[in-house]
């Protein structure tokens, strides 16, 4: 599953999902993790009411299943939701590294069903209709 971050420095969770400069990508696991990705945004980050500076962060997370933002307008929350992606606040700056721990730790045991839902958005999904028996 990837999960997404907003940063200013690529080592905290301390960005406004808008105005973030970098968004970093991992894959993670129950067995670990690992970088995949890193996005950098232009110097145009101010709170202007352009929706479409959201437009090229919305690409760069498209496949992950969580968003780590410290904050998050209700247009991007929105648009964020829509493409299935979980988004969560971190109160105050917190380290990449660490929040990548304790999700790690976290899916060696029982996922919350939030979390459940964000793990199957990897999941394909199968439809086998030539099982099932019609009968008139």
């Amino acid at each position: 599953m990837k999960i997404a971050f907003a940063t200013q420095d690529k080592e905290r969770v301390d960005a406004h999902f808008g105005w973030a400069k970098s968004i970093v990508v991992y894959e993670i696991s129950a067995a670990g993790h690992q970088f995949v990705e890193s996005f950098e945004f232009g110097d145009k980050l101010e709170e202007d009411g352009d929706e479409d500076k959201l437009a090229p962060k919305l690409e760069a997370i498209k496949d992950c299943a969580i968003l780590y933002v410290a904050a998050i307008g209700g247009s991007g929350a929105a648009r964020v939701v829509a493409m299935k992606i979980h988004p969560i606040k971190v109160p105050q700056p917190e380290n990449i590294n660490e929040i990548l721990d304790k999700l790690q730790a976290v899916l060696q045991g029982t996922p919350p069903p939030w979390l459940r839902k964000a793990l199957a958005k990897d999941e394909e999904r199968a439809f086998d209709f030539e099982d099932d028996e019609v009968t008139p």
